[in-house]
């Protein structure tokens, strides 16, 4: 069984609900707290034991490419004003792991984002993070599903229960036997009565690199756009597939709502703002 060392994280997307903010910065760097959004997938990631990541971003997001590139006339102003933890901080981006980049010219959907990485990828397994979908956990999420691929050697999609009236918002995943954990088909955005489950799948995966083959000859779909989803319902039928139910929470950072709640969950959990910021809330809830 090979190794999951690479990971590919697409992060192309307008952020069009974020406007205008986005038309300047791209959403992945919007800040959780002090990081950006992306920088806490990416230390998921490696925390997880990856070595290599592929970011797929788009011409209009270079500065995802400079955040994690060297920068000596920061770097060298933090070191003459004694400011040590600060240039820690700044010097540490750029030495995290192997990041490389492609672009994706055109908004074709994220199953023709994921395709662009089959050289980087080459026949590998590897694992998919989303660049909205942000976790806040004991254990890494991805370590989570590396350690279910490593016992079934298949295919892993990390699953959480939503609620039942919100399945028409997921891919939900249908079970061949619940207890292993064993995925039957995967069902993108069913209607309420006709979803086989309350499982959804929320933005961890772990994949065979044959998956490329089914998504260099996929057709668009949903909004004209070449689906991931699709390229994994069609990869079932000749490879196994489990779900983990992974521990950790879950936040939709592409949306406003979940983007606010977890500045909220992340503040909390930083000592210098948990106090302040308890207070803050509790003073408006009375």
């Amino acid at each position: 069984m090979k190794k999951v060392r690479k990971a590919v994280i697409p992060v192309a997307g307008m952020g069009t609900r974020f406007l205008p903010v986005t038309k300047s910065i791209p959403k992945e760097m919007l800040p959780i707290v002090d990081k950006p959004t992306l920088d806490y997938i990416i230390d998921e990631a490696i925390e997880s034991g990856i070595e290599e990541i592929l970011l797929i971003t788009s011409p209009y997001k270079k500065s995802i490419e400079d955040y994690y590139d060297e920068h000596y006339e920061l770097e060298n102003r933090l070191e003459k004003s004694g400011k040590i933890e600060q240039l820690d901080l700044v010097k540490g981006l750029s030495k995290k792991v192997s990041i490389f980049y492609r672009r994706q010219g055109e908004p074709m959907g994220s199953g023709h984002a994921i395709n662009l990485a089959r050289s980087f990828v080459g026949d590998e397994p590897f694992a998919v993070l989303y660049g909205d979908d942000l976790m806040k956990y004991e254990k890494p999420v991805l370590k989570q599903l590396i350690e279910m691929y490593e016992k079934y050697g298949a295919n892993v999609i990390g699953v959480q229960e939503v609620p039942h009236d919100q399945v028409y918002k997921y891919g939900i995943i249908e079970y061949s036997d619940k207890t292993t954990g064993k995925i039957k088909t995967i069902i993108e955005k069913p209607k309420v009565e006709d979803a086989p489950s309350n499982m959804a799948g929320l933005g961890r995966y772990i994949v065979d690199s044959d998956i490329f083959n089914i998504l260099s000859d996929l057709k668009p779909s949903t909004n004209n756009e070449v689906q991931f989803t699709d390229a994994m319902k069609e990869l079932m039928n000749t490879q196994d597939f489990y779900a983990c139910e992974y521990e950790g929470t879950y936040y939709d950072t592409g949306s406003k709502l979940g983007y606010l709640k977890a500045n909220i969950e992340f503040g909390l959990n930083r000592d210098e703002l948990k106090e302040g910021l308890t207070e803050y809330i509790d003073s408006k809830n009375k």
